[in-house]
């Protein structure tokens, strides 16, 4: 048998082809630096936008809660807070979004009302406060820059003894059912006016 040869090159430049990280340290400096020199720009504002709190998309990952774009304007009006007064308060406003859920909303609104009640507004004349402004002991309390926390992604519960009605229910069958319900639903209607038209042509 004839042996290959291969042809080996060494002498590549793999030098250019190589990353390096040796600016990490540095770098994690400056983020820190530039987060320490927004804060002291910001006041006594929070160091971050309040967002909604909502589920992550398909079945595979809606059991996590995330912060999203910005609360609909259904739950600001439910909150009682305007759509101007939430941009102003560092409330993010996403007009595209859509409620699909009560729950959902309704976690939403708590929010909002959390975040209203925990709010202090400086006003910017302190002799003629403007309306929605905070007055007397509210502006001497300690501030908390921290937005609120996102809430459970469950809410656990206690356990607790099955019930008799709970054994006897038949989840499957149920589901199956309901399925062939409304998988019948349009030969059941068609079946229904047939007989009512067969009866009103006998009484004719």
């Amino acid at each position: 048998f004839r042996t290959v040869l291969h042809q080996n090159h060494f002498r590549k430049d793999w030098q250019t082809r190589v990353r390096t990280w040796f600016d990490q340290p540095g770098r994690k400096l400056r983020r820190r630096t530039a987060r320490k020199t927004k804060a002291a720009q910001l006041g006594v504002r929070p160091l971050t936008l309040l967002r909604p709190a909502v589920r992550a998309q398909t079945v595979r990952y809606n059991r996590k809660v995330r912060e999203g774009r910005g609360f609909t304007l259904a739950e600001i009006k439910e909150a009682g807070i305007g759509k101007k007064e939430a941009r102003g308060v560092g409330i993010v406003v996403d007009h595209r979004r859509r409620n699909l859920s009560e729950e959902g909303k309704a976690v939403n609104v708590e929010r909002l009302k959390a975040y209203k009640e925990r709010l202090i507004v400086f006003p910017r004349n302190a002799k003629k406060p403007k309306k929605g402004d905070s007055t007397g002991d509210a502006l001497t309390v300690p501030t908390v820059r921290t937005t609120l926390p996102l809430p459970p992604a469950v809410i656990p519960e206690a356990p607790r003894k099955i019930t008799g009605e709970e054994r006897e229910f038949e989840a499957y069958r149920t589901l199956r059912n309901e399925r062939a319900t409304a998988r019948n639903e349009g030969k059941r209607k068609l079946r229904e006016a047939k007989k009512a038209e067969e009866e009103a042509n006998k009484k004719k």
